[in-house]
């Protein structure tokens, strides 16, 4: 996995965006998908400079073709996306999931908005 990769990764692993389970490095066929979401047919790539060489975009523009012929969708972002504003690459991701944006994602080991915990319980 390249860096950028990596760091998207640590925001997608274990459902943390709401709830959402991911995979990596995922094969399908004759490709591996950067990123796959089995429950909504998404597939995430992360190109990194090399896919602006006309070769390259030939390349990713088929397999892109191949995967929406199988009823994927298909959404790309560049490892500039990732580094300058991964908020924003991971808001998009939750759009295309359908998830609801105005709920924040919980991290780990933080409950779930109106879970309980002993924190949140009243004394009395």
């Amino acid at each position: 996995m390249t860096s950028q990769e990596a760091k998207l990764w640590a925001r997608l692993r274990r459902k943390q965006l709401y709830g959402v389970n991911f995979r990596r490095q995922h094969p399908m066929d004759r490709f591996i998908l950067d990123f796959f979401c089995h429950q909504h047919k998404l597939v995430i790539e992360v190109d990194g400079g090399h896919h602006v060489e006309p070769e390259q975009q030939a390349y990713d523009q088929a397999r892109t073709e191949w995967l929406e012929g199988r009823g994927l969708r298909v959404i790309r972002f560049t490892n500039r996306d990732i580094d300058a504003n991964i908020e924003g690459v991971l808001s998009e991701i939750a759009r295309q999931c359908g998830c609801d944006e105005e709920a924040p994602s919980p991290r780990r080991g933080e409950p779930e908005l109106g879970e309980v915990t002993a924190d949140s319980q009243d004394d009395g």
